[in-house]
């Protein structure tokens, strides 16, 4: 009963999620903040560089933690590696199809004349943000995995430093951002129960048959 309702807990908020995100449309909030937050030159560097951080460090952090399990023969560690790819995965397939289903314009597209994209512009659709879902997503593996405040610390400031200079780069809405970060931490959450549920209870079954 516990794991349906935790199932259902977690399609509720992702079909709350979308709902959000379409009401959201209509609103000036979104487009006041943004504006407040997007300025007219927005080249730093510094804003840039985390924001391209998110996609590679994704890819490098499963990556480097399985070479890691298997340079010190740590099984935890591979477990977790196996985990945070899974999550990625999960988060980058959902983000795509809210992309398709809610088909919303980047901000410099619908307000060309108030919103400054860095000089790089992005195509594709702007709900949810892609890139701080995939650094939420990772931040929030990594601290289940290891459950430390110098852990979390430093993993979720980096998620929202990244949530921010999408904002500050004039490539997303801050409830893009937001849906995103929700979006990342929730598939986080789910694949580490699904794995616990149902990966790790049955080798623990396959472990007690005599």
């Amino acid at each position: 009963m516990n794991s349906f309702i935790k199932s259902i807990g977690f399609s509720i908020l992702l079909v709350s999620s979308i709902v959000f995100c379409n009401q959201l449309n209509a609103q000036n909030w979104d487009i006041n903040l943004l504006k407040q937050i997007n300025p007219s030159n927005p080249n730093s560097s510094t804003w840039k560089n985390i924001s391209s951080t998110s996609e590679p460090l994704c890819v490098a952090a499963p990556i480097g933690m399985f070479a890691a399990s298997l340079i010190n023969h740590d099984q935890n560690l591979k477990k977790n590696s196996f985990k945070l790819a899974e999550s990625i995965v999960i988060t980058a397939a959902i983000t795509e199809v809210m992309k398709v289903t809610i088909n919303r314009d980047r901000p410099f597209v619908k307000y060309p004349l108030d919103v400054f994209p860095n000089q790089k512009d992005e195509t594709g659709k702007s709900m949810p943000s892609a890139h701080t879902a995939l650094a939420f997503t990772t931040a929030t593996s990594i601290y289940l995995a290891y459950p430390k405040w110098y852990v979390a610390l430093p993993a979720f400031t980096w998620a929202s430093a990244v949530g921010y200079s999408r904002m500050y780069l004039g490539q997303h809405y801050p409830s893009d951002v937001l849906v995103g970060a929700i979006l990342g931490g929730g598939s986080a959450c789910l694949t580490n129960w699904l794995n616990k549920k149902f990966i790790e209870k049955k080798k623990e079954k396959i472990i007690k048959i005599p």
